[in-house]
């Protein structure tokens, strides 16, 4: 079976739209968030806006399994934390 990078036609459409559409959120009415505030910067540093867009929905795509998989309460302190230590 041959492995690709990020979605193929087999992708789930309705999970791309849903977060995609927590990124449209958190870019619009989120400036406190941490995660907004990484998208600001990934604009500052020259990311095109629909790449930033697709990284943020990643960003929450990524957080939610993280979540879901250690049954651990969201912490956005923690997102503040780790990108202090990058």
């Amino acid at each position: 079976m041959k492995r690709t990078r990020g979605l193929n036609r087999n992708f789930n459409h309705t999970l791309k739209a849903i977060f995609k559409g927590a990124a449209t959120t958190v870019i619009g009415r989120a400036e406190d968030d941490p995660i907004y505030r990484h998208y600001l910067g990934l604009l500052d540093g020259g990311t095109k806006p629909n790449l930033t867009m697709l990284t943020i929905a990643r960003q929450i795509a990524s957080i939610v399994l993280a979540v879901w998989r250690t049954k651990e309460v969201y912490d956005p302190q923690r997102l503040e934390s780790a990108a202090r230590r990058d």
